[in-house]
């Protein structure tokens, strides 16, 4: 487009250049046309030119006495000539070489009139078998008297014969055909009449204002035609030129073809040779590094673009640039997976030495409870100590989780219910338990207040509902697009055991606190089959949800 838009200007200037040309080409051709008609009628001009110039020698002898004898003499010399006649002022007649048919009630007609206006010369159609049984042309000059006054008008009757043109100079255009027109549009004489019965009768008008006149018109049998027309004699007879427009015009053409057509033409064969070469050096190229660049963008950086070795200087250099950017990403991004690598272990480290660290504490605190005598201290103790557990049991699955900042709620409850109740296995009656719980991986910050919070619920159900009795623990956590709920039921004997002030004791406030923490909502009631259901409701997280059957894994993962 670039391209195409600079040659622009260059094709402008070779419209201005062709328009230019053949309008002087146009000019050119009208002067040729009216030089043909002009030549191809050159003997009619000059039959009425010496018509003209022999009246004006003949003037004195044109009355008189004999001036009959002496008119009749001349016009049977002078070759061309049908008749000579002399009129008075009045256009009575006063002496003719022949008979006439004109009465005593004298000349009429434009001709005359135009004499009589002032005219010096007036040429005209003269009238059948009036001067001559043959058509005939009138060519009259003015007659004045010593004082310059009208005094009447010598006439010489030249016949259409006489005047006929030649179309068969070598010169002329192929096929031409010559005419010649008095004022009125109507053909005198011709080469080929047919040629000129559809041309307009107004060009005579123009002709007679502008000197001549180029028209075109289509001859009878439909062919277009140009003719060419300029006043013969005066503004009464015209010549006519007529030839086939194709004929006319074919040398015409060369000069537009030459400085329009052609320029043109070299521009479509720049343009098509810049952009094949575009596309062989420059396109093709940059497309290979196109491809090599998606392949970057893949992250498979040991392609090289070894094929643009043989590309021009440029794309070489591009591509060098292009194989020095992927070495340095691969070093930058091997160097990043070997930090995150490192760091990666030494948060796994971290989080192997803190779950450790809490089964330290966890195991202290179990030796500390065995030597405490008093039964509430001996709880509150154990109910630390499970705490403690779960916290170290969120370290574990992180550790054990592919990724450090998940961790598989499933598998983490699961683990936390057996680690919870197997504890109290081998001290008193069996306790069992149903699980019924949804994939879903969450973050460390959102595990560790659901897992205190399960840890309360199952240790109020150990002590309320199962101690000393045993019994079933069931476990559902479910997952909906909008909210999550863990339900903790037991089937024990309900609320009608529980201490007056169970709903105030420290389980129910962290309960409550762990449910703040996570934007949700504690509440323990009734369960259908007897028993108390302790319920936990907060918004599902954003992190991920999964479906299947192994989230934690890390396939899956």
């Amino acid at each position: 487009m670039a391209l195409a838009v600079a040659l622009l200007p260059v094709l402008a200037l070779s419209g201005l250049q062709s328009a230019e040309s053949f309008k002087r080409e146009g000019e050119h051709q009208r002067a040729d046309l009216l030089l043909g008609a002009e030549r191809s009628a050159a003997s009619a001009r000059t039959r009425i030119d010496g018509a003209v110039v022999l009246l004006d020698a003949l003037r004195p002898e044109s009355s008189g006495p004999n001036c009959e004898a002496r008119l009749s003499s001349l016009v049977h010399r002078a070759h061309g000539l049908d008749a000579m006649v002399r009129f008075d002022r009045t256009g009575k007649l006063r002496c003719a070489s022949g008979p006439v048919a004109y009465t005593r009630a004298g000349a009429r007609g434009d001709w005359f009139d135009r004499l009589k206006s002032g005219d010096t010369l007036s040429v005209a159609r003269a009238p059948i078998g009036v001067f001559t049984p043959e058509p005939a042309l009138v060519a009259a000059v003015r007659q004045e008297d010593a004082n310059g006054r009208f005094d009447g008008a010598f006439v010489a009757v030249i016949p259409l014969a006489a005047l006929r043109p030649v179309a068969g100079d070598r010169a002329m255009p192929e096929n031409s055909e010559v005419a010649i027109i008095d004022a009125s549009g109507s053909i005198l004489t011709a080469t080929d009449v047919e040629a000129f019965r559809s041309v307009p009768r107004h060009w005579t008008s123009q002709a007679e204002a502008d000197g001549s006149v180029l028209l075109y018109a289509k001859d009878p049998s439909g062919r277009q035609r140009v003719y060419a027309g300029a006043p013969l004699v005066g503004r009464d007879v015209f010549v006519l030129l007529s030839a086939p427009a194709q004929g006319l015009f074919s040398w015409a053409r060369l000069n537009p073809f030459a400085s329009l057509i052609l320029p043109i033409l070299g521009w479509l064969f720049a343009l098509a040779a810049v952009l094949v070469v575009t596309e062989r050096v420059v396109i093709r190229w940059l497309g290979y590094l196109d491809r090599i660049a998606r392949v970057y963008a893949k992250g498979r950086f040991t392609v090289r673009p070894v094929q643009a070795r043989n590309a021009p200087l440029e794309i070489r250099t591009l591509a060098i640039t292009l194989d020095q950017m992927a070495d340095a990403i691969d070093a930058r991004d091997h160097s990043l997976h070997e930090s995150i690598a490192h760091k990666d272990a030494l948060m796994r480290e971290i989080h192997h030495r803190v779950k450790n660290n809490l089964q330290v504490i966890s195991s202290l605190l179990n030796m500390q409870q065995r030597s405490l005598t008093d039964p509430a201290a001996r709880a509150a103790m154990s109910d630390t100590r499970q705490r403690i557990t779960a916290l170290a049991l969120i370290y574990r699955a992180l550790f054990q989780s592919p990724d450090l900042r998940k961790a598989d709620v499933r598998q983490f409850l699961e683990e936390l219910i057996a680690q919870l109740l197997s504890a109290d296995m081998g001290r008193g009656p069996l306790v069992r338990t149903e699980l019924d719980v949804d994939p879903l991986i969450i973050d460390p910050d959102k595990l560790a207040p659901l897992a205190l919070w399960a840890v309360e619920a199952i240790t109020n159900a150990q002590k309320h509902a199962f101690e000393g009795r045993g019994g079933s623990l069931k476990v559902r956590f479910k997952v909906h697009p909008v909210e999550t709920m863990l339900e903790v039921e037991d089937d024990g004997p309900g609320v009608e055991t529980l201490p007056e002030d169970a709903a105030r004791g420290v389980g129910r406030t962290l309960m409550t606190a762990f449910a703040r923490q996570l934007r949700g909502r504690s509440e323990v009631e009734a369960a259908d089959g007897g028993g108390l259901v302790a319920r936990l409701t907060f918004p599902t997280p954003d992190i991920a949800e999964a479906e299947g059957p192994e989230i934690g894994n890390p396939a899956a993962a």
